[in-house]
């Protein structure tokens, strides 16, 4: 499992490396007053899309169901029912698109009731609009990844996300070069979204031309597409519990200015190691845990569950303490130019801070719905979920009167940890504990050896970043690019030096050739 893991995590860190180019460059162009709100809240509605569908939310439904059909009914029913998905969901979202489209204003209305009456509900909705052709495109996108995973063939799905970023960066660039008028900037911006679900779409038809996976091609909803959409649409909401959180924050956020922004940024990069494990675990571990399911295996079921939870443990755990402890520095060298002040850099490394507290708990949901859509069941996840938006909307009412856009941040980090508690109890109530011992030993050491990083990358924060503060921005580069390898240099060798990592096992795992399996 290891090396289609890494493939998975390794394209969705290319793709997140990106984002933060293209989040910078967006924060130099618009700011963070009310042409960036308008745009981003916008923005967000496309970044839930994504999560949905093409970032492994569907896989957890799709992977389960043709796996089944294929082992029971052969590989030409298999191809019959991918061919009357993509059909369903590519007409379902393209009608889906033009009815938000006539409903927009409301819609940013009930998500943001702070622009309600102001000049951001107008701005909002236009961006939103000339984004709605990416929601028609993204729908047979999610298919089309979905059955390259089910086949173990993860590297196109994990790197073909690359082409949204690259096209908003090109974009973005030119306007920075070319346009000094924000609100012209931010439309053209948002039509560029569409041209970029079009182009991923490209991509991945070429690509699967000769495969037939999905043959004939054709829309209806007859009862095993109902059957699918039933179990499918609750595992989608589940697994977008972390959008769906940041967008109840954008709720009460909306009413302080620039707060919405703040969030976003900050989001921004709670989404690079939440995005490495959750994609890697909808691409990955969800195949390997369905197939452990229907063959009985108790003992890989314990080694996929065990193996997951310690990948996804060791990638969170360090990140959250390199993301406490770097949240002012990190921001500023990425955010804090033109148009995006040092308030705003502030403001931003605060709700960072306290939105990192809930990267463990995302992680563990993620990690924990997979167990539930390997055994079919999205219904638990689904309502785990629902409970922690409701948990967040409340907290974030007081929380966010309190103390502003930090106080929606820990709203969003309560959320989470809720969202995370109720997954294990009702996993705990319902299939008992799958993580055999050795790995709970090796989670300990896992937990001590990120400490030691967090509290020596601390110490080291404090030594040098006064030094450091008011240099150039390749030096303050450079300064915060040495403390994050020094800090992966401490956790690496504790890790070898606790047992918990194997240099020459690892690399006999990624040496291992990995098939279809089935």
């Amino acid at each position: 499992m290891l090396r289609p893991l890494l493939t998975v995590s390794a394209g969705t860190l290319s793709s997140r490396l990106l984002g933060f180019v293209r989040d910078a460059l967006v924060a130099a162009l618009l700011g963070a007053g009310v042409v960036a709100d308008a745009f981003l809240l916008a923005f967000q509605l496309v970044n839930v899309t994504r999560r949905l569908l093409t970032e492994g939310a569907l896989n957890a439904a799709l992977v389960p169901a043709w796996l089944k059909v294929r082992e029971h009914n052969g590989p030409v029913a298999a191809a019959a029912f991918a061919g009357r998905l993509l059909g369903s969901i590519a007409l379902a979202t393209l009608l889906l698109a033009i009815l938000l489209g006539v409903f927009m204003p409301l819609l940013i209305a009930v998500l943001a009731p702070g622009f309600v009456g102001q000049p951001a509900l107008l701005m909002a909705t236009r961006d939103a609009r000339l984004m709605l052709p990416y929601l028609a495109f993204a729908g047979p996108v999610a298919v089309m990844m979905g059955l390259f995973n089910a086949q173990g063939k993860v590297g196109l799905t994990a790197f073909s996300p690359l082409l949204f970023n690259v096209s908003l960066i090109v974009v973005t660039a030119a306007l920075l070069v070319g346009h000094d008028d924000p609100t012209t900037a931010a439309l053209i911006l948002s039509g560029t979204v569409g041209v970029a679900g079009l182009l991923q779409l490209s991509i991945l038809a070429v690509n699967g031309r000769g495969e037939r996976l999905a043959t004939p091609l054709r829309a209806g909803f007859d009862a095993a597409m109902r059957t699918f959409f039933a179990k499918a649409i609750p595992g989608m909401i589940a697994n977008s519990g972390p959008q769906l959180l940041i967008v109840t924050g954008a709720i009460i956020a909306s009413a302080q200015p620039a707060a919405v922004s703040w969030l976003y940024f900050a989001n921004r990069l709670i989404e690079l190691p939440l995005g490495i494990v959750g994609v890697a675990m909808g691409a990955v571990l969800v195949p390997e845990l369905a197939r452990a399911v229907r063959g009985g295996d108790d003992a890989a079921l314990s080694e996929a569950a065990s193996r997951g939870l310690e990948l996804a443990i060791g990638v969170a755990l360090p990140a959250t303490f390199g993301l406490i402890v770097l949240a002012e520095p990190i921001v500023r060298l990425l955010f804090e130019h033109g148009a995006f002040s040092a308030a705003d850099s502030a403001a931003t490394a605060q709700a960072l801070a306290v939105l990192a507290v809930g990267l463990p708990a995302q992680v563990l949901a993620k990690n924990w719905s997979a167990a539930f859509f390997a055994r079919e069941d999205t219904h638990t996840p689904l309502v785990a979920t629902l409970i922690s938006v409701a948990v967040a909307l409340a907290a974030a009412v007081l929380l966010g009167r309190l103390f502003g856009a930090a106080g929606v941040a820990a709203a969003i980090s309560l959320g989470a940890w809720s969202n995370a508690a109720l997954l294990l109890a009702r996993g705990v109530q319902r299939f008992g504990v799958t993580i055999n011992a050795p790995a709970r030993s090796r989670l300990v050491l896992i937990v001590i050896a990120a400490c030691a990083m967090g509290g020596l990358l601390w110490l080291a924060v404090g030594l040098l970043h006064p030094l450091t503060a008011a240099d150039s921005t390749l030096a303050q580069a450079a300064a915060i690019g040495g403390l994050i390898a020094g800090g992966l240099i401490v956790y690496a060798a504790a890790l070898i030096l606790f047992g918990v990592v194997r240099p020459n096992a690892a690399l006999r795992a990624l040496r291992r050739p990995r098939g279809l399996r089935g």
